[in-house]
């Protein structure tokens, strides 16, 4: 494993007020977070594309972050369920007009709503339908929010069985206080379908995206298992400032 091969496979997500000028400075891409707000694919949605396009102008490598709040693909409600895949059907549309292939979607799952076992049938049933939907070169990545462990996307993934389903590690979620598994332990059960990885910090309780150096992540550790067991996987950076984070990974010989 060299450390240095993160740079070719690093973005910054837009939610950073400094993503564009750092990614342009280090040659990274950029994860468009523009539309995690369903509601901006409605509203103003034209003039917030003409903005992101801006954002990418000059820049190679991107993925775009799908809207999640109150969107759930194993919904007891119907209703909700179809709310959902038309959210999803806008954000691939979205992305395909950005030129972006490759999508991060939240999982969906709630602690003490959903049973592992429903969860996992109904949402098999979901993106088995929503797949037969779209492009085939389109690539989504389920992002875990607060799973327990891996184990249910895993499972997911695998009863899907389309190589366009793919899984996207938050490693500040999975050393969340939802989590009872530590951010290490998520790699291996997930790695033959990562593609992945979201990158910030906390303290083992709340979700607070803290840069990479501030926090009990053991952030090195899980870099350089990712880097050696996961060639394929991508990587995020997720803080509202961009700049500590990568100044920390050239520190220790990740940015050269």
């Amino acid at each position: 494993m060299k450390r240095e091969a993160l740079a070719s496979r690093l973005h910054l997500s837009t939610i950073g007020s400094d993503s564009r000028t750092v990614a342009v400075q280090y040659g990274l891409g950029l994860e468009i977070a523009t539309f995690c707000t369903a509601a901006n694919l409605d509203q103003d949605a034209a003039w917030r594309r003409a903005t992101v396009l801006k954002d990418m102008a000059g820049l190679g490598s991107f993925w775009f972050h799908a809207p999640f709040a109150e969107l759930s693909p194993a919904s007891i409600d119907p209703k909700v369920r179809a709310v959902t895949a038309l959210r999803y059907r806008q954000a691939v549309e979205m992305a395909t007009s950005l030129g972006i292939s490759r999508l991060v979607i939240h999982s969906g799952f709630i602690p003490l709503v959903y049973f592992p076992e429903w969860f996992v049938e109904q949402s098999v049933v979901f993106w088995r339908e929503f797949l037969r939907e779209i492009p085939a070169g389109i690539t989504i990545a389920l992002e875990n929010v607060m799973e327990p462990g891996p184990e249910m996307l895993v499972e997911i993934v695998r009863q899907v069985e389309d190589p366009r389903l793919g899984l996207c590690l938050d490693v500040g979620h999975a050393n969340s206080r939802v989590s009872e598994t530590p951010p290490l332990d998520w790699i291996s059960p997930m790695a033959p379908y990562l593609r992945h990885v979201h990158l910030h910090n906390n303290d083992g309780d709340m979700d607070l995206h803290q840069s990479l150096g501030e926090g009990s992540v053991p952030m090195e550790a899980v870099l350089d298992t990712v880097l050696t067991d996961c060639p394929q996987a991508t990587f995020t950076i997720e803080n509202l400032l961009c700049s500590p984070s990568v100044s920390w990974l050239e520190q220790r010989g990740y940015l050269v």
